[in-house]
């Protein structure tokens, strides 16, 4: 009992102090950030929250869905909202007629799929709340290709435990954008690769042609301008190790579940 009543309430500081964190070092205006024992503190409760998320949440659980009465008239777009590289530009030019998704890493089949055979695919379509560590919120439609579908035709590996995502945006040089999940929200219903929001296409701004919906997880886990989907058994060979660009530059929770 014990134990029950005291998980509650370090999770609520936890999330208050990821939230509250979160927006001090997006504004760089507060020295606790810049602390290398303040950072230990968070990347310590990290581990807490994400075992505390577990015990008192079922993970297969959907996120709550809503109706189209409730979309949002306006939806930020946050983070980057060009793509950022001459890559990405030559595939918007020619309306990523030649864009290809790679799916590779520790897999049986890697595959490579295009824009217009991912579409054909079957797909699921959700009304859900997007949660910006900033502190906003916006409700909006998803509709895109089941990401657990895609990693069962890709015959994953047993060893496989992460998935990163690969995505085309740069935030300098040398310093490309990634994220990754493990494979319980992987394989969650409602994480999907969206190619459709509110009954368009996903627009650039938005993270054209692809990005990743996984709704159990705050907006700066749902990568954009997705590339490349890699399985692996071990986040610290990607760049800094943490499994995500804010991971690594500004010591965001890896897990980010809501």
């Amino acid at each position: 009992m014990t134990d029950s009543k005291m998980i509650l309430p370090r999770r609520k500081f936890l999330s208050a102090a990821a939230l509250g964190g979160g927006g001090l070092l997006l504004s760089g205006c507060d020295a606790l950030t810049e602390n290398a024992g303040f950072r230990s503190f968070l990347r310590t409760g990290e581990a807490l929250n994400k075992g505390a998320h577990r015990l008192i949440s079922d993970r297969s659980a959907l996120a709550p869905e809503f109706s189209a009465a409730d979309i949002s008239p306006v939806f930020k777009a946050n983070g980057s909202i060009t793509g950022g590289t001459a890559e990405y530009a030559a595939h918007l030019a020619t309306k990523f007629s030649d864009w290809q998704l790679r799916i590779d890493g520790m897999v049986r089949n890697p595959l490579n799929l295009d824009l217009a055979k991912l579409m054909a695919m079957p797909s699921r379509e959700q009304i859900t709340r997007h949660d910006c560590v900033e502190g906003w919120s916006a409700i909006g439609k998803w509709r895109g290709t089941p990401l657990g579908m895609l990693l069962k035709q890709a015959d994953l590996s047993t060893k496989a435990r992460y998935i990163v995502f690969h995505c085309a945006d740069q935030w300098g040089p040398g310093v490309p954008y990634y994220e990754s999940v493990d494979l319980i929200d992987a394989f969650h219903p409602q994480t999907i690769l969206a190619w459709g929001m509110n009954d368009g296409v996903l627009p650039v701004r938005h993270g054209a042609p692809l990005r990743l919906r996984v709704e159990r997880q705050l907006g700066y886990k749902q990568a954009k301008y997705v590339m490349r989907i890699e399985a692996t058994d071990d986040l610290k060979k990607f760049f800094g190790g943490k499994g995500g660009y804010w991971e690594d530059a500004h010591d965001y929770d890896w897990y980010a579940g809501i």
